[in-house]
Parts: C-alpha cells; sequence; structure tokens
C-alpha cells in the first residue's frame, strides 16, 4: 500500500506528517529548522527521499536545505543567488525605480525528472535554476530580461515569484507568477518569456487591461491537460484553455472570489478547489465560517465544502503555497492555516478531519504520495 507524506512549512520551523493509505493516523516530525521560517519544502518527483526546503530568517538571512533520506537529515547547500546580466529597477509602490535586490526564496521546484535539477523562484521576483542538488545557483536570465521588469511592482506580502509549473508534456514549457505583475510562459527552457495575462482586468492599476500588473496570486495545472490553467487572483478565479495566451473569469457562485490558493484534483481535471476570504483587507473567512469551495465543472458552479472544518468564530487564513493535493486512488486534498492547523480529506473534499493542531503559522503545504 502507498503512504503519504505532507510537507509543512511554517514560520517557526518545518514538520513532517506521515501516514499510511488509510490516512487516518499521522506522525509529525519536527520542528526542523525550529525558529525559522519555512518558506517553502518540496519533495522530488524522481526521486521521493530528495526534499528541498527555503529557510530564512530577518537575522540569519537565506538558506537552502537538502535532505537526501525523506527529511530525516539535513545539509546546507549552496546559497548563493546573484541577479546576473540584466541591469536597471523595478517600480515601487508610489512608482519609484527601486534596485533589484535578493531577499528570499518563495518557492522551490524540482525537476520532473532529475533529482539534482531544481528552479527557485526569489524575492525581488526572479527565476533561478541549479543543476548540482542546490549547490549552485544561476539566474534564468530571460525573464527579467524580458523588458516589462521595471513595470514591476510589489505586493502586499512583496514581490515574490511565487509559483512554479513545469509541464510534464513539454520540457521546455515552464509557467510563473508573480505578485503584483502576472504570470509568464517560456517555450524554450527560459531563454525567452512571455506575459500571459490577456483577458484579466485589474481595478486598482493604472490600465486595468494591462500587459503587466496584476496581482496573481496563484496558478494551478493537471498533469494531463497542461494547457488548462486555473488561478486565483487578487480578485477573480480564472481559467485559460490555451496555455494563457487568454483567460475567462469563473467565480460563478462564490460568495467572495478573493483567496490566495487554488489546486486541482489528481484525476479530475476539471475538479478545482479554493478557499474564499472575505476580502483583501479582512483576510479571513466570510462569517467565521472555513469552507472550501469546490467546483466539478472547471469553475463557475461551485459548491461549499464544511464537514468537519469549523463553522463559527475561525478567523485564520490559507496562503498561496498552503494546499496540495495527493494522488491515491481516493484523492486527497491537504490545507494549513495561519492559525497552525492542517486539514485534509481523503475523499476529494467531502469531509475533513485536523491532521495535526497548534503547530506555528503555515506557510506552505506539498505532499509526496510514495510507494
Amino acid at each position: 500500500m502507498s503512504s503519504v507524506r505532507v510537507l509543512a512549512g511554517t514560520r517557526k520551523g518545518a514538520f513532517i506528517l506521515t501516514s499510511d493509505g488509510k490516512r487516518e493516523k499521522w506522525d509529525v516530525s519536527g520542528p526542523h529548522f525550529g525558529g525559522w521560517e519555512i518558506y517553502h519544502m518540496k519533495g522530488s518527483p524522481a526521486d521521493p527521499n530528495r526534499i528541498y526546503a527555503s529557510q530564512c530568517s530577518g537575522w540569519f538571512g537565506q538558506l537552502i536545505q537538502r535532505s537526501n533520506d525523506g527529511g530525516k537529515t539535513w545539509e546546507p547547500v549552496g546559497n548563493k543567488f546573484t541577479y546576473d546580466g540584466v541591469p536597471g529597477t523595478h517600480q515601487w509602490y508610489d512608482g519609484t525605480a527601486h534596485p533589484w535586490e535578493f531577499k528570499r526564496v518563495w518557492h522551490l521546484e524540482p525537476s520532473l525528472a532529475d533529482p539534482d535539477t531544481v528552479y527557485a523562484g526569489v524575492e525581488d521576483a526572479a527565476l533561478f535554476r541549479s543543476a548540482d542538488g542546490g549547490q549552485t545557483w544561476q539566474e534564468v536570465a530571460g525573464l527579467r530580461g524580458h523588458g516589462s521588469g521595471p513595470r514591476w511592482q510589489p505586493g502586499a506580502g512583496g514581490m515574490c515569484l511565487h509559483t512554479i509549473l513545469l509541464d510534464p508534456h513539454d520540457p521546455a514549457r515552464i509557467f510563473i507568477a508573480i505578485s503584483a505583475a502576472g504570470a509568464f510562459r517560456t517555450d524554450d527552457a527560459g531563454v525567452t518569456w512571455k506575459p500571459i495575462n490577456r483577458g484579466l482586468k485589474s481595478q486598482y492599476i493604472p490600465d486595468p487591461e494591462a500587459e503587466v500588473g496584476h496581482c496573481v496570486h496563484r496558478i494551478a495545472m493537471h498533469r494531463s491537460k497542461p494547457n488548462r490553467l486555473y488561478m486565483q487572483k487578487h480578485w477573480d478565479v480564472m481559467r485559460s484553455d490555451d496555455s494563457g495566451d487568454s483567460w475567462q473569469e469563473v467565480s460563478g457562485n462564490l460568495p467572495t472570489d478573493f483567496g490566495f490558493v487554488i489546486d486541482v484534483h489528481a484525476h479530475e481535471p476539471n475538479t478545482i478547489y479554493v478557499v474564499p476570504i472575505k476580502s483583501d483587507s479582512e483576510h479571513y473567512p466570510m462569517e467565521g465560517k472555513l469552507r472550501v469551495y469546490r467546483s466539478r465543472t472547471g469553475g463557475d458552479e461551485w459548491e461549499a465544502l464544511s464537514d468537519g472544518l469549523p463553522q463559527s468564530d475561525c478567523y485564520v487564513n490559507v496562503l498561496r503555497d498552503a494546499m496540495a493535493v495527493d494522488s491515491m486512488d481516493s484523492c486527497g486534498i491537504y490545507f494549513g492555516t495561519t492559525g497552525g492547523q492542517i486539514y485534509a480529506s481523503a475523499d476529494s473534499g467531502d469531509t475533513w478531519s485536523a491532521i495535526v493542531r497548534d503547530l506555528p503559522a503555515v506557510l506552505s503545504v506539498e505532499v509526496q504520495t510514495l510507494p
């Protein structure tokens, strides 16, 4: 029987939860790197025992940690990230020019085929790649060299490259998303990039239909349909059926279309999940009721999932990297909250339970389905 490993990054360390295929009882290991912010952890699809973690501290800076034994032991690897080859500035909140500076790694995305190849999305927004297990890093400079970089500006959480999607059918195609610049795609392994934001509308930017400047919170894809993308924007849930060349809104009957996370069922490419939050100034569920919303039609038609979730006095947030799915026959859905709970459903969202409580605020959740 397969087993499941949940990788949780929190404000005060990393936690690893494991269970057998029934997903009823969970063992909790951690905190690893206690006291450090763990922005993201992710395992290699090519070698499940290879895990990368982004460890960050306002006092001690940024470290990349690597495990070769499923998170039992860790070693720091190369941590030199240098913006390379693309001079210039980006735009600050007030429109003034601001030099590029490296602050932290928001997201790590291991290659689908090679455990030693891994991408890193950083703040200020740039994409880096390592081909030697994280020992050395090179900027994928074509992204900032696209020409729109001077018009990128930070979202409320910083100007972060937070999403990296690797097309499983085309190794040369990569999608990324930046807050607040938008989504971009390369079809030549990062040499050149194009913005893919047509159809997005953002109320508070000077040109609401601008090529760049949109605050994309998260994008997701299903392995079997990599041309279909889903997006949770600052406001609006969106879908693209042409690899991001155009987008349509699919918020439908959601009570609010503001949120951070979006993910896709492992076996049903039309089934997607979001967690609506009240507004961009009130980052908690409406009416204090924590509900996941599921669409089985690729958007527009949504149903609230609340069985097992708190339905009163709940004012947590679910951050952009804090939802993931497993690939068991009965798909498991997982998400973490700023209140330190990780909720799981072993039946595609019909029922939920907290598999751990009282952790530090959860920043990211990833899941590995192990043989």
